[in-house]
């Protein structure tokens, strides 16, 4: 694959408890699946750790909840799974229902809290964990694709908590698109961007290429008590992309 994505962002060599890694972290080949759904602002917003974080609104009373499968086949730490369960927010300003949430995606800007982000490798639990403060943990994530569709089974345990399935759809190249999350370190918010190559990219808002079918381990609870829309308002399919994420910072040095 062409890496001319990554030229001209200097990677800086480091090592933590013997085992050597890479800041930024550069991620060559992944799969990726991203389905957006709605859910109470009232319920969510009790998930979010500071008060300053506040729930983007799709509509009045309801919220936006991004849940995100990757496959990455080549990383600078190797290859994993990983599952995200984020909430998109605005930290310390007011946001709009609907127009927030529309101005972030023409921008292809997001900004989100990472309420779970489990893996299945130490190595990218622990590095989560002890530098960006997210929420991560050990899970079984199997990811599977046929010529009609891509699934996600994600387990603790074994224990279910969802199997997330989208269709596979025509791709094209898309616009990069920027992440910054926001994750608690050691009781101090801290923020991190994430930019995406999207090399085979495709969305829609056709609500019969998505299915989420929610288990009985407790993050499975937690999501039936925030409400959770029956079909998600925005899918997106990257049968292949790229990213970047960079250090995570203080908020003061944003």
């Amino acid at each position: 694959m062409n890496n001319e994505f990554f030229k001209g962002v200097k990677q800086w060599e480091l090592e933590r408890n013997g085992e050597k890694g890479k800041i930024p972290v550069f991620y060559y080949d992944v799969t990726s699946l991203n389905a957006v759904y709605t859910a109470c602002s009232l319920s969510v917003r009790k998930l979010l750790p500071l008060p300053d974080m506040h729930p983007v609104e799709f509509s009045y009373g309801r919220c936006l909840v991004a849940i995100t499968a990757f496959e990455y086949r080549e990383t600078d730490i190797g290859p994993y799974n990983e599952v995200s369960v984020a909430f998109p927010i605005t930290f310390k300003r007011p946001q709009i229902p609907f127009l927030t949430a529309l101005f972030k995606m023409l921008r292809h800007h997001m900004t989100a809290y990472v309420w779970q982000l489990p893996v299945t490798t130490e190595i990218a639990r622990r590095g989560g964990v002890e530098m960006y403060g997210y929420p991560k943990f050990l899970a079984d994530i199997v990811i599977e694709k046929d010529k009609q569709w891509i699934s996600c089974d994600l387990k603790e345990n074994g224990q279910d908590i969802f199997q997330l399935k989208g269709k596979v759809l025509p791709t094209q190249t898309g616009k990069t698109i920027r992440c910054s999350t926001y994750s608690v370190c050691d009781g101090i918010p801290l923020k991190a961007n994430v930019f995406i190559n999207p090399v085979a990219f495709a969305e829609t808002r056709n609500k019969n290429v998505t299915s989420l079918t929610l288990g009985v381990h407790p993050i499975a609870q937690a999501l039936k008590t925030i409400q959770l829309s029956a079909e998600p308002v925005v899918y997106q399919y990257m049968a292949q992309n790229q990213a970047i994420l960079f250090a995570g910072h203080n908020l003061m040095d944003s």
